[in-house]
């Protein structure tokens, strides 16, 4: 019996040190895309649509190759599959699925028809109507299916071409593309992957820009430039493979560098960008959320401290609202809900003076109509609470005064409510106080017990 093949240590000390970098560079990019397309899938869960699915199925595609790509994990499928440089068709098979999920995506994806507008409003007004992006016709989908027919098509015959390529020794994870150029089936697989990739990659780019120039200012815009970018930056990839390849094949040597070192470095920070690129807005509408939820926190403590039935459970604790990131868009609608059920309730003890005095200050002091509404609203809620626990008997109903605010529309009623929360604690607040003659010192209603039984 032959004894089994060995090579020298340092044989292998080299290989693990010039795979290092790959390894670290791969993996962590593809982990993070997938952490990414984790939260896609799971919105496409709560909210099924097409676009979403698509979205994520762009995500996850790269990332899965991104792990495969790396050296550790590629040498590990290779012998699990007892075939070398298998996991190389793994991986352009995961970049092609990219492509065809990403010119799919191109031909979903409808802008919302709002003007771009430089008030800092208009942001938070078109973010509801921005995500809903997935406005597909039926020619739409006519589109969709022809290509995505082609790329099936293509697919099939890169498989094909790679098993027959001859392709399976040696293994070369960082350098199959310049190794193999030579072969003709082989070669053909790479024209195909590469053309594919870099017309998604324009594709997307093209389409990508025209649909931010129809954004307005925000996050979203931001989002879809970067997605945009990074296939730009990606194409980096693509040309310096096609030029590594094809002098490769013409037998010209001394390039190989742009398909081992420049080209990884092109599709790596592509692959950032276009990863960041969908999170980034995701990212953002979270934040937004979480900042109103904990900006709502003093109104609804105002009404939850004169009637505790508004509210289905107690006030969280101060670090359990600081720790809270699940749910969000829930917990601040219905926080939202109970602090208007809480305006209804202080209604009859609403004092038309406070109103008044709230109005002179917003004129001289020149506020716009949303701000002028959250004053006011603001005063006549901390009034109310102050004259409902210090028994002032309530209103007649034909003498209640009617606040500002309650015929907001939906799409603005948080971002009017979260204005109301911070002017309650504001000097033009007090002043407004001070000046019907109600005082200016607000009740801390957490220390209050709740005076309606």
């Amino acid at each position: 019996m032959s004894e089994p093949t060995t090579f020298p240590e340092s044989v292998f000390s080299a290989t693990a040190f010039s795979d290092a970098p790959f390894n670290t560079v791969y993996l962590t990019i593809g982990t993070l895309a997938w952490a990414v397309a984790v939260l896609k899938f799971r919105a496409w869960r709560r909210d099924p649509s097409p676009g979403l699915l698509v979205v994520a199925l762009t995500i996850a595609s790269p990332a899965t190759a991104f792990v495969v790509a790396a050296p550790v994990v590629y040498r590990l499928i290779d012998r699990l599959a007892h075939r070398g440089n298998l996991a190389t068709l793994l991986v352009y098979l995961g970049i092609t699925g990219f492509s065809a999920a990403a010119v799919v995506l191109a031909r979903m994806w409808a802008p919302p028809q709002v003007e771009a507008d430089a008030d800092a409003d208009a942001e938070r007004r078109a973010q509801p109507r921005a995500q809903g992006w997935d406005a597909a016709t039926a020619d739409t989908w006519r589109q969709v299916r022809r290509r995505l027919a082609v790329f099936g098509v293509l697919v099939v015959a890169m498989t094909v071409l790679f098993l027959t390529g001859g392709a399976h020794t040696p293994e070369t994870p960082l350098t199959f593309d310049t190794t193999f150029a030579t072969e003709p089936r082989i070669a053909a697989f790479l024209v195909i992957y590469q053309a594919l990739f870099g017309f998604a990659l324009v594709d997307i780019s093209r389409v990508f820009l025209g649909h931010a120039a129809r954004l307005p200012a925000g996050p979203l815009r931001r989002g879809i430039r970067q997605l945009a970018l990074g296939g730009f930056v990606a194409c980096g990839y693509v040309m310096c493979k096609v030029v590594a390849i094809g002098a490769a094949a013409g037998g010209v040597t001394g390039t190989e560098w742009l398909s081992t070192a420049l080209g990884p470095v092109f599709a790596a920070l592509g692959a950032v960008l276009i990863t960041t690129g969908f999170a980034g807005p995701a990212v953002a509408a979270w934040t937004r959320r979480r900042r109103d939820y904990r900006a709502l926190r003093p109104l609804w403590d105002l009404v939850y401290g004169v009637d505790g039935r508004l509210a289905l459970e107690a006030p969280p604790s101060r670090w359990t609202e600081r720790l809270a990131v699940r749910d969000l868009e829930w917990r601040t609608a219905r926080r939202g809900l109970e602090i208007r059920d809480g305006q209804l309730t202080l209604r009859p003890w609403g004092d038309p003076g406070v109103i008044a005095a709230a109005h002179r200050l917003a004129d001289r002091d020149g506020l716009d109509d949303a701000d002028r509404a959250a004053l006011v609203v603001a005063a006549s809620l901390r009034h109310a609470a102050d004259a409902l626990r210090a028994g002032v008997p309530p209103r007649a109903r034909d003498e209640q005064a009617q606040l500002p605010g309650l015929d907001t529309e939906p799409a603005e009623e948080r971002d009017h409510l979260v204005r109301v929360a911070r002017c309650l604690s504001a000097p033009l607040t007090g002043e407004a106080l001070a000046g019907a003659g109600a005082g200016a010192s607000a009740t801390d209603a957490t220390t209050n017990p709740p005076v309606i039984p």
